[in-house]
């Protein structure tokens, strides 16, 4: 199996609540990020990025987890478990969600600021939060990050977006380290 194939774990919180507000997205998607980061790394895994995201199925908690030679559906379930577990005893139990738990796959997330470095000369898609030149979305190819300043070679010129700016960015038909 490729390095990159995307696998899944689910988990169904105790929920008595559907909604939640903005500010309690936040404070979930930050807590997720607080305990998450440590719990990967002791697990010998990098978590990408993790999204609160109101869908057709009811409210997703989603981490990317990944780690050098791939993530496979045993890491998604270990993770998924672990992190079920803290968020449930740091978390009103009021607040229902689906937890989700991935590999980054070929269209990778990226969030952190020393994703823009690392995958530099990559295709990337980056949506903005306010138009820059009369546009929030733009592909091209990932030249890196300075200053906290993102610079993206399109078609014969290139943009600088501030990195505070950026909604999203992700790889497009990333197929793994070499």
């Amino acid at each position: 199996m490729r390095p990159n194939a995307s696998k899944t774990q689910f988990k169904k919180t105790r929920s008595k609540k559907n909604g939640l507000s903005q500010a309690q997205v936040i404070a979930l998607t930050d807590l997720t990020w607080k305990l998450g980061e440590p719990l990967c790394t002791a697990e010998g895994m990098d978590l990408v990025h993790v999204e609160c995201r109101s869908e057709s199925r009811g409210r997703v908690l989603r981490l990317y987890i990944d780690k050098p030679g791939g993530i496979k559906l045993d890491d998604c379930m270990n993770i998924s478990r672990q992190i079920g577990d803290l968020l449930d005893v740091h978390t009103d139990h009021k607040i229902g969600y689906l937890l989700e738990v991935s590999s980054p796959g070929p269209d990778r997330p990226l969030g952190k600021p020393g994703d823009f470095d690392r995958f530099t000369d990559h295709q990337v898609r980056i949506r903005t939060v306010a138009p820059i030149n009369g546009q929030d979305n733009f592909t091209g190819i990932l030249a890196g990050m300075h200053d906290e300043i993102v610079t993206l070679r399109m078609e014969d010129t290139s943009i600088t977006i501030p990195f505070s700016l950026i909604k999203y960015a992700r790889l497009i038909g990333y197929q793994g380290e070499s």
